[in-house]
C-alpha cells in the first residue's frame, strides 16, 4: 500500500490507480529505482513468451524498463507505456522505444500486439478499463500477463521499519498497517484482476502463475531499495534517513545480511477470437 498525501482520502487497493501523484511519484530517483529493483524471474519471461503468438509486446507502465529489457533479451520487440516522463526517459536512454502516458489515455493509432505485459504496475490501472483495452490491443489469441512480487524482509527488519514509519508518518494510512502481511492478502488481489479480465468476456479463462525464489541483501543494498518503495518515494529527506537509520540498525542487530524470500505472482489469459 502506498503512503498517500494527508489531503487525499485513503483508496481501497481496488482503487490505487486513482492515487496518481503516488503512482506517478517512482521516477524522483530513476537511476536508484533501476539499479535496486529486482527483475523477474527467467522462467516467467520464458512462460509468457512461449505461450504468446508472436515476438510484440507492449509494456504497462513500464518504469525503467525493467522487465522490458528481459523480454528484449528474449527476442521480443518491445514499446512501453509510461505516465511518468522521468521513468520514461530513463528507459529510452537505455533503448527501449516509450509513449508518455497512462495506459488508459494511451492512443495505441490502429497497432496490435501479441502480448500485454504489466510489471509490479497493474494495480495503477483502472482494472476494468485496463483488461477492456488489453483486450483491444492483443492480437487474436495474444496474451496478457500482469505480474509482480511479493516479498517480506526478516521480522526484525520488517518491525523496524513499521515502527519507524509510524514514528516518522503517524498520519499516514500505511502506520496503521501490520509489519508483515500474509501472502494470501496479494494473491486476493491478482484473483480480482483475473475478475475484471473476466469482465470483459474477451479472454479464455484467467490462469494464476506462481513463481518462489529467493536473494541475498547486505544491508547496503535494502537501503538501497527501500527508497524506491511506495511508502518513501513522497517523504521528506530527514523522514526517509530516519527510518533507513533504524532498519539498518536491524539488519546490523542479524548480523549485516539476510535472505529476502520472494513470490512473484502473475495472472494471465489469452484474448478471445479470430478478429
Amino acid at each position: 500500500m502506498p503512503t498517500l498525501p494527508r489531503e487525499q482520502p485513503e483508496p481501497s487497493r481496488a482503487e490505487l490507480h486513482k492515487a496518481r501523484r503516488m503512482a506517478e511519484s517512482f521516477g524522483t530517483d530513476a537511476q536508484r529505482y533501476d539499479q535496486a529493483r529486482p527483475g523477474y524471474p527467467d522462467a516467467l519471461v520464458t512462460q509468457i513468451v512461449a505461450g504468446s503468438p508472436g515476438p510484440d509486446v507492449l509494456d504497462v507502465g513500464c518504469g525503467t524498463g525493467i522487465a522490458a529489457r528481459q523480454f528484449q533479451a528474449a527476442d521480443c520487440a518491445v514499446l512501453g507505456v509510461e505516465p511518468d516522463a522521468r521513468m520514461a526517459q530513463f528507459a529510452q536512454a537505455r533503448g527501449l522505444p516509450v509513449e508518455v502516458a497512462t495506459f488508459e489515455a494511451w492512443q495505441p493509432a490502429g497497432r496490435t500486439f501479441d502480448t500485454v505485459i504489466a510489471a509490479q504496475s497493474w494495480h495503477w490501472v483502472d482494472p476494468v478499463a485496463g483488461a477492456a483495452k488489453a483486450a483491444r490491443v492483443l492480437r487474436p489469441d495474444g496474451r496478457l500477463a500482469i505480474f509482480g512480487h511479493v516479498y517480506e524482509p526478516p521480522a526484525e527488519v520488517a518491525e523496524a521499519f513499521a515502527a519507524a514509519y509510524r514514528r516518522a508518518v503517524p498520519d499516514s494510512p500505511l502506520s496503521n498497517q501490520p509489519a508483515r502481511r500474509p501472502l494470501d492478502m496479494y494473491q486476493a488481489g491478482y484473483a480480482k484482476f483475473a475478475d475484471a479480465i473476466r469482465q470483459t468476456e474477451r479472454f479464455h479463462a484467467p490462469e494464476q502463475w506462481r513463481f518462489d525464489w529467493e536473494r541475498s541483501y547486505t544491508r547496503g543494498q535494502w537501503l538501497e531499495l527501500l527508497p524506491t518503495t511506495g511508502g518513501l518515494t513522497q517523504l521528506p529527506p530527514d523522514k526517509t534517513a530516519d527510518i533507513l537509520d533504524a532498519v539498518g540498525a536491524a539488519i546490523d542487530s542479524i548480523g549485516g545480511r539476510f535472505t529476502m524470500l520472494y513470490t512473484t505472482l502473475a495472472t494471465t489469459a489469452v484474448r478471445a477470437g479470430t478478429s
